[in-house]
């Protein structure tokens, strides 16, 4: 999967988590954007590292898009956490 493939995957990944912790972020949609995309990467290596479970490099599977949500998830919770909700 190419760079184009783990962006897409990213977008995906940040919208899926969005859904799954609903809120206003201070980043909106362009910051939740990169936080799913960055979470991609984070939990494709997370998942490599800590579960012995490298992630493969089809688009298609279930462990790559797990990893890349829950580590959207852990990104979105760490964002909101260190800059809470600047839009009151």
């Amino acid at each position: 999967m190419g760079i184009i493939g783990w962006i897409i995957l990213g977008l995906l990944a940040g919208a899926i988590a969005k859904a799954v912790l609903p809120g206003r972020d201070p980043g909106g949609l362009i910051g939740t954007t990169l936080i799913g995309v960055a979470g991609a990467f984070v939990g494709g290596w997370l998942s490599a590292r800590f579960l012995d479970r490298p992630v493969e490099r089809q688009f298609f599977d279930p462990a790559t898009w797990g990893s890349a949500i829950a580590g959207a998830l852990v990104l979105l919770i760490g964002y909101r956490i260190l800059f809470g909700n600047s839009r009151d």
